[in-house]
C-alpha cells in the first residue's frame, strides 16, 4: 500500500470513528457497539504508530496527548465572559422585561429560556473546523487554557466540518458538568484511595477541569453542553435560537431542553414546569436563563461591566426544611476513613425521604457545635447530598448530648489516628471488616503480592463466608477450601493455592507496598526496603531514622509509625512470618544500587520481560522510569518497533540500549 492510499485509509478511519462519537456523545443515538467502536479506533492507532508522520492534532486518538503541564497559562477572552445577574422572584422578572421594553423602546421581544446546568463556564475557539484552544471563564475577562483537558471530552468535537457554512473563526460556549451517577461513582473512587471526597458535582467538574495532567482527566466522565455561538460571520443567524440550531448542525451537544417564548407568560409557564420536573434529570439544574433572542436587540441593550442587560438567570431557592438530630453514628470507610453521620427524624426534602446526612468530621461538628437531640436546619447540597445548614439553638431544652469521636475503630476496635494536615480520623487495623475486601484486593494485585487468580468476585466470597479475616488467613488457605466455591472448580482452586504460596516470595519491597499503609506507594516501599534489611528492621526503626531517608515525608513516617503502633497488625505480620512469607529484600545489595539515580524511557515492543517487569528491576536497583526523553534521561530502552522516542533520544544523543545491553547494566547477568 502506498504512502497516498494510507493517508486516504486513516482519514476514512478518522472520518468514521467522528461519526460514531457525535452519535454516542452527542446525539445519545450509538449506531455500533462498543466492541465495533473499539476495533474501529485499534486499526487507527495500528496505522498511526506505523506512520507516525501521519499523525495530525485533530486525530480522534489524540485527545490525551500532551504531558502534564507545570501550569495554566492565562489567557484574555476576545469578549469577555461576563457572568448573569441573578433573581429568585418572578417580580424581579417582570421588572426586568419592563427594563428590556425601555430599553429597545418597543415592545416586540421574544425570548429563549434555557436550563441553567450547574457546571464550569468555558470556551472553545474553533479556526478552519479545527479546535484551537479551551479556557475556563476565570474572573470574565481572562481564564485558563485548559485546551488539553477539554480535548478529553468525547463530546467536544476536535474538527468541525465548515464545507456548507462560512464560520473560518468562531468561539462557542458552554457548560461542563458530571451527571449524578458519575459524580456517585467518582467520589466512591476517592474514597477508595483516601482522597477528600467532592462536594458536589460542580465542584468535581471543576476539580477536574483544572487538573495539571489532561491523562488522568480523561479517566473522569465529563460532559458539556454547548449554549453560545459566536463568529466573525454573525450574519448566518440573526437571533439566539437560530445560533443554537446552527451549533446541533455542526455536531455540538446542545441541551434539547429550550424553548422560545412570544411573551412574558410564556417565560413563566416555564419557570413553573420546571419548578418540580429539573428533579427528574441525571444532571443538576439550579435555575432558568432567559435571554433576549434577537442580536440586534441585544447589541442595542449592551452591557454593564458585569453583566449583560439582554439576559438573567432565574435561580430556584435551595428546598429547606427543619428535622431533629435523633443520634450520630459513625461509618468506617473502605479506606479506614471514620465518618460520624447524623440520624435524623425521616423529613421529606426536595421529593426524597432524609433520613440521614454526612457530617463530615470532627471539626464540623464542633464548628457548628451539632448535639445529639438538637433541632437542625438542613437542605440539599447541589441537590444530592443532604447539608446541616446551622443548628436551631433557640430550640435546645437542655437535654441534648454533646458527641465525641470514638478512640477506637466501631467495627473492629484497632487504635484510630489523625494523620498531620488532616480532618479525618482513620482506622489502622488491616483486618479491619469495613476495610478488608479492598485491602485483599490491594494486597494480591499485580504490583503487590502478585496473586494471580485471586479476583475481586472470589475475595468476597472468602470474606463473606468467614474464610479470610485477614491477610496470612489467604496462606492457610487449602485447595479442598475453595475447590467448592462459585465458579470454582479443582483445577482453578490448584491455580489459587500455587499463586498464593508463589507470592510468598515476593519479597520485603511488594509485601510492605501491599500491605496499603497509607502514603505507602512502590517508590516509599522501594526506599524503605533500600534502606532496612527486613520488615522487623523497619517496624523496631524510630521516626527519626525513617523521616532521615531522602525522598520520605513526615505524612510517610507518621504513618509506618501509626502501622506497627497497632498491635493487631504485628501479630498478622508475625503469623505471616510464621506461614512462610517473606520478609526480607530479594535483592543483594549490589543490585540494590546499581541504578541508583538514574532515568529509564521505555519504547516499543519488549520480547524479554514485560514492561512491568522492567520497571520493577529499575524501581527495585534505584532507578526511575519516566514517560518521556528530556537531558536528564539516562537511558532509553528500545523494543521491536519504536515510536518518536527513540528518534528524540538519538537527536539528544541519549544512551540507547536493548534488552540484552539492560540485562547487563542492571545485574541480571
Amino acid at each position: 500500500m502506498n504512502k497516498s492510499s494510507i493517508r486516504e485509509r486513516i482519514n476514512a478511519l478518522r472520518e468514521q470513528i467522528n461519526y460514531h462519537n457525535r452519535k454516542y456523545y452527542v446525539e445519545d443515538a450509538p449506531l455500533i457497539s462498543d466492541y465495533e467502536y473499539d476495533q474501529l479506533t485499534a486499526k487507527l492507532k495500528k496505522l498511526e504508530k506505523e506512520y507516525p508522520e501521519l499523525i495530525v492534532p485533530e486525530s480522534p486518538t489524540q485527545r490525551v496527548g500532551g504531558e502534564p503541564a507545570k501550569e495554566f497559562k492565562t489567557v484574555e477572552h476576545a469578549v469577555p465572559m461576563l457572568s448573569l445577574d441573578n433573581t429568585y422572584s418572578k417580580e424581579e422578572i417582570i421588572d426586568f422585561d419592563k427594563r428590556t421594553r425601555k430599553g429597545l423602546d418597543e415592545d416586540n421581544i421574544e425570548y429563549v429560556v434555557e436550563l441553567k446546568v450547574d457546571g464550569l463556564g468555558v470556551s472553545l475557539i474553533y479556526k478552519n473546523g479545527l479546535l484551537i484552544r479551551g479556557t475556563t471563564r476565570g474572573d470574565g475577562v481572562r481564564g485558563e487554557d485548559v485546551t488539553g483537558n477539554l480535548k478529553t471530552i468525547r463530546s467536544v468535537p476536535l474538527k468541525i466540518n465548515i464545507n456548507d457554512v462560512k464560520l473560518n473563526l468562531f468561539e462557542v460556549r458552554g457548560e461542563v458538568y458530571f451527571n449524578h451517577l458519575d459524580f456517585k461513582k467518582i467520589n466512591l473512587q476517592r474514597e477508595a484511595v483516601g482522597e477528600p471526597l467532592f462536594a458536589n458535582p460542580r465542584n468535581a467538574a471543576a476539580g477536574s477541569i483544572r487538573l495539571l495532567n489532561p491523562r488522568i482527566t480523561v479517566l473522569r466522565p465529563l460532559k458539556i453542553f454547548l449554549y453560545n455561538l459566536r463568529s466573525e460571520n454573525n450574519g448566518l443567524f440573526n437571533t439566539h435560537f437560530e445560533a443554537l440550531k446552527m451549533l446541533k448542525t455542526l455536531g455540538f451537544r446542545v441541551n434539547p431542553n429550550i424553548a422560545l417564548c412570544k411573551n412574558l407568560n410564556e417565560v413563566f409557564h416555564q419557570i413553573d414546569k420546571w419548578q418540580e420536573k429539573r428533579r427528574s434529570l441525571n444532571y443538576d439544574v439550579d435555575g432558568l436563563v432567559v435571554k433576549v433572542n434577537a442580536f440586534s436587540q441585544q447589541y442595542v441593550l449592551g452591557a454593564t461591566s458585569k453583566h449583560p442587560r439582554w439576559a438573567i438567570a432565574y435561580k430556584y431557592p435551595a428546598e429547606q426544611t427543619t428535622t431533629q438530630v435523633e443520634d450520630i453514628m459513625v461509618q468506617v470507610g473502605r479506606t479506614g476513613s471514620l465518618t460520624p453521620v447524623a440520624k435524623l427524624k425521616p423529613v421529606t426534602l426536595s421529593g426524597s425521604t432524609v433520613a440521614r446526612a454526612t457530617l463530615h468530621n470532627e471539626d464540623e461538628i464542633k464548628r457548628k457545635d451539632i448535639r445529639i437531640g438538637d433541632m437542625i436546619a438542613i437542605e440539599k447540597g447541589g441537590e444530592i447530598i443532604p447539608k446541616v445548614l446551622r443548628v436551631l439553638f433557640e430550640k435546645r431544652s437542655g437535654n441534648e448530648k454533646i458527641f465525641s469521636m470514638p478512640k477506637k475503630c466501631p467495627v473492629c476496635s484497632a487504635g484510630v489516628y489523625r494523620p498531620g494536615g488532616e480532618a479525618v480520623l482513620r482506622c489502622t487495623g488491616t483486618a479491619c471488616p469495613a476495610q478488608l475486601k479492598e485491602r485483599l484486593q490491594h494486597f494480591a494485585s499485580r504490583k503487590a503480592m502478585d496473586i494471580n487468580h485471586l479476583g475481586s468476585q472470589l475475595i468476597g466470597q472468602l470474606v463473606k463466608k468467614g474464610m479470610i479475616k485477614n491477610f496470612s488467613d489467604l496462606y492457610l488457605l487449602k485447595q479442598n477450601d475453595v475447590a467448592g466455591l462459585e465458579r470454582m472448580g479443582g483445577k482453578s482452586a490448584k491455580n489459587l493455592i500455587e499463586a498464593i504460596n508463589k507470592s510468598k516470595k515476593a519479597g520485603f519491597n511488594r509485601l510492605l507496598f501491599a500491605f496499603g499503609i497509607r502514603h505507602v506507594g512502590e517508590r516509599a516501599a522501594y526506599l524503605l526496603s533500600n534502606n532496612f534489611s527486613s520488615i522487623k528492621e523497619l517496624k523496631s526503626a524510630s521516626k527519626e531514622k525513617i523521616a532521615s531517608i531522602h525522598e520520605i515525608g513526615p505524612k510517610v513516617c507518621e504513618s509506618i509509625f501509626y502501622f506497627f503502633a497497632e498491635k493487631k497488625n504485628v501479630q498478622v505480620i508475625n503469623k505471616l512470618e510464621k506461614l512462610g512469607v517473606n520478609m526480607e529484600s530479594i535483592l543483594n545489595k549490589k543490585q540494590k544500587n546499581l541504578l541508583q539515580g538514574k532515568q529509564f524511557v521505555l519504547t516499543g515492543t519488549l520480547t524479554k520481560y514485560s514492561r512491568d517487569e522492567v520497571k520493577e528491576l529499575i524501581i527495585n536497583a534505584g532507578g526511575r522510569v519516566t514517560s518521556s526523553v528530556t537531558k536528564n534521561t539516562d537511558y532509553v530502552l528500545v523494543g521491536e518497533k519504536p515510536g518518536s522516542k527513540y528518534e528524540k533520544a538519538k537527536t539528544l544523543n541519549i544512551n540507547i540500549i536493548n534488552e540484552e545491553a539492560f540485562e547487563k547494566i542492571s545485574g541480571l547477568f
